[in-house]
């Protein structure tokens, strides 16, 4: 009867020790992608690389040197490598751990002790008492395991090698943001060297048209409120010139600030805005979303927090832990290695579950489920950002294609409304305001075509790095 009651004792504690946690239950929907884009074709971004698209010489050059100087990438690989450090620290955790060295001490025990009154009339040698300060000398090996039966620390090992791959996406991320950073800043400036050239070009017309002014002033056909318009207007462009200038020297600098060196020239194709890009297409969301590395480093942090949930709730498991050591011991140097006398060696298993208080294993299974539940919702949130940057992508660039034909037609007409204008107020049919506005506009319709030029350019960007184009 007593031992069917240590029994029922014992399985008892074993129960309450290995009693798990209530799952935290998350109010997160999947959802489901449309089947396709909204959009015709389906060749791949996947099939483009970098110096395929951006088929300018001198931005691949700067392409290469960021991607090998700029600081932002040097942080993301060290992150790679900590992740390797750290899955190879939870590999070495699931084998045996040996260790080798030596230990001296010595002891002395009370004379009024059971080990003091035992040692003084005891041998340590034949017709040696063993001495009162007692030395003790050790050489050998040191072993512990912990047995993963329970498959916590194959979890944690699974969840490194998960975080390992997530921070090599995370790589590609910042690659591919480092990407379009320095060719949208490329591309800016070359399109403010063509604003530069187009105030440049504007400046030399409205110096001659105020020469004439003056010249029909001193010839009493025109008046000085002419002259000072024409004037007001030159000064403008003046000032729009070096409001231009310091553009470019910001942007220039922006840009050797991502390649990671100190302000220089930045040699460019001037005519980059009119070189076109490879013409990217969308095929099935699943397909293309599949290439978006922060999509990617998303699903990975997932499948990680779920393996440490999995090795959390390992926890409330017991563990099985095997100490073992095998060496050489006395009390003297030596009789150190003297066989087999002085060989010792320890072998010890143990079973140990956690049984009161468990407040700190509950803890961590919490914390690690919601771990999980914001891992789900920021994937969640990843995929959903991304088909609609896409959708926006692709519907931006053919836009703002039909833009800048209309654009081309207006300046068209706003160049013609120069010259007709200069013309007519030459044989006095019409004012000099006329002359200023149809100018005004010209320039502002330049502008705005180089603009548009330059929008194009960074929507393909944006769409290029929204579908995931490659890093390499």
């Amino acid at each position: 009867m007593k031992k069917q009651l240590y029994i029922f004792f014992a399985f008892t504690l074993i129960g309450m020790a290995c009693s798990m946690p209530k799952s935290i239950n998350s109010s997160i929907k999947l959802n489901t992608l449309p089947v396709q884009y909204q959009i015709k074709d389906t060749n791949k971004i996947s099939k483009i690389n970098i110096a395929q698209y951006f088929n300018d010489t001198l931005l691949l050059k700067l392409l290469d040197s960021a991607l090998v100087y700029n600081n932002d990438l040097q942080m993301a690989y060290q992150k790679v490598e900590m992740a390797k450090s750290i899955l190879q620290y939870n590999k070495g955790n699931l084998l045996p751990q040996l260790s080798t060295g030596g230990v001296a001490g010595i002891k002395r025990f009370g004379l009024f002790t059971m080990d003091g009154a035992g040692n003084s009339t005891t041998d340590i040698t034949p017709g040696n008492r063993i001495p009162l300060n007692l030395t003790d000398l050790y050489l050998g090996l040191q072993t512990s395991w912990e047995v993963d039966f329970r498959g916590k620390l194959s979890s944690q090992k699974k969840a490194a090698a998960a975080k390992l791959l997530a921070s090599q996406e995370g790589l590609k991320y910042v690659k591919i943001n480092i990407i379009s950073e320095v060719a949208f800043a490329y591309y800016n400036l070359i399109a403010l060297d063509k604003e530069l050239t187009i105030i440049s070009e504007t400046s030399k017309k409205q110096i001659e048209a105020l020469e004439y002014v003056k010249a029909q002033k001193e010839a009493g056909k025109s008046n000085e409120l002419a002259v000072l318009q024409f004037s007001a207007q030159l000064y403008n462009l003046n000032m729009l010139e070096w409001e231009v200038k310091q553009q470019m020297t910001k942007s220039e600098n922006q840009l050797n600030y991502l390649i990671g060196r100190f302000p220089q020239f930045i040699n460019r194709d001037k005519n980059g805005l009119n070189t076109p890009n490879v013409i990217l297409h969308t095929g099935i969301p699943s397909d293309m979303l599949s290439n978006r590395p922060d999509i990617q480093l998303a699903s990975f942090q997932l499948a990680a927090m779920r393996l440490d949930v999995k090795a959390a709730k390992a926890a409330f498991l017991p563990s099985f832990t095997i100490n073992g050591g095998l060496g050489f011991q006395a009390f003297n140097s030596a009789y150190l290695f003297r066989t087999p006398e002085s060989m010792a060696f320890t072998f010890l298993g143990g079973l140990v579950a956690p049984l009161v208080n468990k407040s700190a294993i509950k803890s961590a299974f919490n914390a690690a489920k919601s771990s999980e539940i914001e891992a789900m919702a920021s994937y969640q949130q990843k995929v959903l950002n991304g088909y609609i940057e896409v959708v926006n992508g692709v519907n931006e660039v053919n836009n703002l294609e039909k833009i800048q034909k209309l654009a081309i037609n207006k300046n068209i007409e706003n160049t013609n409304a120069v010259e007709s204008a200069l013309s007519l107020y030459k044989s006095a049919r019409v004012p000099y305001l006329d002359v200023i506005i149809s100018q005004q506009n010209a320039l502002q319709s330049n502008l705005e075509l180089v603009d548009i030029a330059r929008r194009i350019k960074i929507a393909n960007i944006n769409l290029y790095k929204s579908i995931g184009g490659a890093a390499e």
